[in-house]
């Protein structure tokens, strides 16, 4: 356990606060047994190593973090670690990686039933499963999904250009109001238009020169190791995955053909809804439905996104089209706290059942959404709005 202080140590020395991510203040610290489940690279291990930072003291012993992929458990069974912490007054134990060990939920439900004054964090995957793995954490865990950075914290992060959270209720009522206080310190358009291709994942800040090449190299770790470890997937498979997200990045917004893709993809009807949900679940692609309470659902999405511009951008063979890379922008957006549905008959998108929103350039109209209620135009390249014209970038300052 003494090597794992030194790591933690180590880590904490070159962890910095300058900027922490929304989900800092969103998520429940004091619950018992929480999960924080996200695509690699969103910043997981940072937000862990800033929270222990800000909380302990230097040197404390009263706080734990070891990744689960270490050479240290190789060796030694995490329940084992577990107590030797809790018996040396061991009160926050975060362990990262967990879906790298094999029998991480029932060994996890042990440590929670155990040691009921033990709080406990544990992040992974964005397929780490709390339901359906060797135990079901489902009544014991509280569960968070990160994404990457929004547009707000992408002006934080990168430019030093502090905005407020803006709730989306917010944002439609009193866009007006956000609008001049973004534009008193910056001008949005050309930073949103870097956003769109470089802004979502925070290691751009490190890697510019290679950071599509990287994004293409995480997706490949998704669909060759972590689909067939946590989905089951068959890893003579993966080819046809990566075929089958190849094609759905070069035609997004994608109009499912489920026959033309098992067709070209060479698999069963079935097999290909399957691998489309499990690239929706890995976070690799956003799976939109036209009714989320229709049977329908069960049986194919009626459109697909990547599941953000970034990727879009890394991913597709031909130049992107900025119509796509606006919709998808907003459907990653206002998918944080709130219900995305395909908008088949009613503007791009239905957020909450209620809202409608339909997603342009400057010179988009209102002809499509003229006769319904709370609807509004989200439009690229204004920097103000007009009745409910707003602009697109708004929605970025939800989280």
């Amino acid at each position: 356990m003494e090597a794992l202080f030194e790591r933690q140590n180590r880590l904490l020395a070159l962890t910095s606060e300058a900027f922490v991510r929304q989900m800092m203040k969103d998520i429940n610290w004091d619950a018992r047994l929480i999960a924080i489940r996200g695509a690699r690279g969103v910043g997981k291990t940072t937000l862990m190593l800033q929270y222990i930072k800000s909380h302990y003291s230097a040197g404390s012993r009263s706080a734990l973090y070891c990744s689960l992929d270490s050479l240290y458990f190789t060796e030694h069974r995490l329940v084992d670690l577990a107590e030797l912490f809790y018996k040396a007054g061991g009160k926050h134990l975060f362990l990262d990686e967990v879906h790298k060990y094999p029998s991480w939920s029932r060994e996890v439900k042990e440590i929670y039933d155990i040691y009921p004054d033990l709080r406990i964090v544990v992040s992974g995957s964005s397929l780490l499963n709390i339901i359906h793995g060797d135990a079901d954490l489902s009544r014991r865990c509280v569960a968070y999904s990160m994404q990457g950075l929004s547009f707000r914290e992408f002006l934080a992060f990168f430019h030093n250009i502090n905005i407020p959270v803006h709730p989306l209720e917010d944002v439609l009522e009193h866009a007006t109001g956000l609008c001049a206080q973004v534009n008193a310190v910056c001008r949005p358009l050309p930073l949103f238009k870097d956003y769109l291709q470089h802004g979502y994942y925070p290691y751009y800040k490190e890697n510019q020169h290679d950071y599509f090449t990287t994004i293409e190299q995480v997706a490949s770790f998704v669909i060759e190791s972590e689909l067939p470890q946590l989905c089951g997937v068959e890893a003579s498979n993966t080819r046809k995955i990566k075929a089958l997200l190849g094609i759905i990045a070069t035609s997004v917004p994608f109009e499912v053909d489920i026959s033309k893709l098992s067709t070209v993809i060479g698999v069963h009807r079935n097999t290909t809804l399957e691998y489309l949900g499990d690239l929706g679940k890995a976070g690799l692609l956003t799976l939109l439905y036209a009714d989320l309470l229709s049977v329908k659902k069960m049986q194919k999405p009626d459109k697909i996104y990547l599941e953000n511009p970034n990727m879009l951008y890394a991913l597709a063979t031909r130049p992107v089209k900025i119509g796509t890379a606006r919709e998808t922008f907003a459907v990653n957006q206002l998918r944080y706290g709130h219900t995305v549905e395909y908008g088949k008959q009613s503007g791009d998108f239905k957020v909450d059942g209620q809202l409608v929103f339909e997603v342009g350039g400057a010179d988009k109209s209102y002809n499509q959404i003229a006769d319904l209620p709370h609807s509004y135009i989200l439009a690229d390249d204004i920097e103000y709005p007009y009745g409910n014209k707003l602009p697109l970038w708004t929605v970025g300052m939800m989280y």
